[in-house]
């Protein structure tokens, strides 16, 4: 999500903007590691060009300087995707109650052993 938002703005975007501003935003340490390698990762396959590579890291560093940093002290296997549980633990650690995400590896989940919503960015900005 954050990299549609920071490319190419539209609802990503205003979830990301509304959600600052409603509430606290959580991350881990391996969630800023895979924030650090994306964009790298995108660049060595040419899947940006130059402008789009600088938007994503400047705005990549400006949501990171906003957020809240927990370490995470459970690990959860869960998901069908494993690199996504690290999500999962971020938010079980942080008692998150919502995950935005476009990713239908977690949008499909039905049972989670915690408490959490996951939303479309979409659905986020149609709550009240």
């Amino acid at each position: 999500m954050l990299v549609s938002a920071f490319i190419f703005g539209g609802i990503p975007e205003k979830a990301i903007k509304k959600s600052f501003a409603e509430t606290e935003i959580y991350v881990s340490p391996s969630i800023l590691k895979e924030y650090r390698e994306v964009p790298l990762i995108l660049e060595e396959q040419k899947k940006l060009t130059q402008s789009q590579l600088n938007a994503l890291i400047s705005g990549l560093a400006s949501f990171v300087t906003r957020t809240i940093i927990v370490h995470p002290q459970t690990k959860i296997s869960i998901c069908r995707d494993p690199a996504d549980n690290m999500l999962l633990e971020c938010c079980l650690e942080s008692k998150a109650t919502i995950l935005i995400t476009g990713d239908r590896d977690l949008l499909d989940m039905k049972v989670l052993p915690f408490h959490l919503e996951i939303l479309t960015p979409r659905k986020y900005l149609e709550q009240k």
